[in-house]
């Protein structure tokens, strides 16, 4: 009996290969710690980033074979500190291009920590696919003792090559843990639980299978208004952030104002409060017409609109529960909309 099953299989897999074929994934590396070296196995902390090329990362873990068919591109070879929004617009058109390819199941993209929240972020509003993006990184090069890297890797194209990770936006994978993007932050900078969620993961991967416990209610790849197709121009419209603190100077903002900012987010104490001895200078950059975006310094909760500024009478848009780095971008991304103070507003509760 049993060798009847076996050779009913065979033939069923001769037949139908189709019914038994691996996804394929594609691994986009552009450098950071998961492609870093250190001088020591006990350097976890102190090594060089984006030294290892992609073909490498992929050959030092040769399971993840068992997993998909998977490829290889090098897009960048840069620590993730290093990227601006001239990287982050060409590696979007590049993941955009390879997810209308019919035979790309998947995306990997491995990155450096420092940013990883803002590229995971930034593609989750302007790539129009239900095919799983997924972005990881490492705390540790893989030269170092317990390196996350492999584990990490590996986990991440476990869940690229799932089926049950289509259209639940571009996703996060480290330390176990598949995070939104849109909430995902970096918290801990010499632990491999350096990723969290205010709002908490979305799921796990254990052994190579997915687990999933929630799901994101904002907009997000198919159903986001922005598109990278859209954007014509190489880089972004200039947004910065000033962060808060006692003792502010008014020149902080007129400087950004010289520089040619369109907006400025303004990463503010506790619920986004800002000292009223620069309301002045912040009303003034606002009636010429430089957005201003109330975030916080705080790495939970939400900042509440017309709660500690009346955000209604200066015309100031309040980040909702947006870290100011993902602030600077959707606001960024409104502006190629050209989009007022109300709309921005709206944007920040959809997004």
């Amino acid at each position: 009996m049993k060798k009847t099953l076996t050779s009913l299989a065979l033939a069923l897999s001769l037949l139908s290969p189709h019914l038994y074929a691996k996804n394929n994934v594609v691994v986009v590396a552009t450098g950071g710690t998961i492609a870093g070296a250190g001088a020591s196995s006990t350097n976890s902390a102190t090594y060089t980033a984006a030294k290892v090329p992609v073909n490498d990362l992929l050959n030092a873990v040769p399971q993840i074979k068992d997993l998909a068919n998977v490829s290889g591109i090098q897009a960048l070879q840069i620590a993730s500190e290093n990227i601006t929004d001239r990287e982050l617009v060409a590696l979007a058109r590049q993941i955009n291009d390879l997810v209308k390819k019919p035979d790309v199941n998947g995306i990997v993209i491995t990155h450096g920590t420092d940013t990883l929240e803002e590229t995971a972020f930034f593609l989750n509003l302007v790539i129009h696919t239900d095919k799983p993006i997924v972005i990881v990184g490492s705390m540790r090069p893989g030269t170092a003792l317990s390196a996350d890297g492999p584990l990490n890797l590996y986990n991440a194209v476990a869940l690229a090559s799932s089926d049950d990770a289509k259209g639940k936006g571009t996703l996060v994978m480290m330390n176990d843990s598949i995070f939104a993007a849109r909430d995902v932050t970096k918290a801990i900078n010499i632990h491999t639980n350096a990723f969290n969620s205010q709002w908490g993961a979305l799921g796990t991967v254990v052994e190579g299978k997915t687990y999933w416990f929630r799901e994101t209610t904002k907009r997000h790849n198919n159903t986001s208004e922005f598109n990278i197709e859209d954007i014509k121009t190489d880089t972004l419209p200039l947004v910065q952030i000033v962060y808060g603190s006692d003792n502010m100077l008014a020149q902080s903002y007129l400087a950004l104002q010289q520089a040619g900012v369109k907006a400025i987010v303004n990463a503010g104490t506790g619920n986004g409060s800002v000292p009223k001895y620069i309301v002045p200078t912040l009303n003034q950059l606002q009636q010429q017409s430089i957005q201003i975006v109330r975030s916080s310094r705080v790495p939970q909760g939400f900042v509440v609109r017309n709660a500690e500024q009346p955000d209604d009478k200066y015309g100031w848009v309040a980040a909702h529960d947006l870290n100011p780095q993902k602030a600077r971008l959707l606001t960024a991304l409104a502006l190629t909309k050209n989009a007022d103070a109300k709309e921005l507003q709206r944007m920040f509760y959809t997004y």
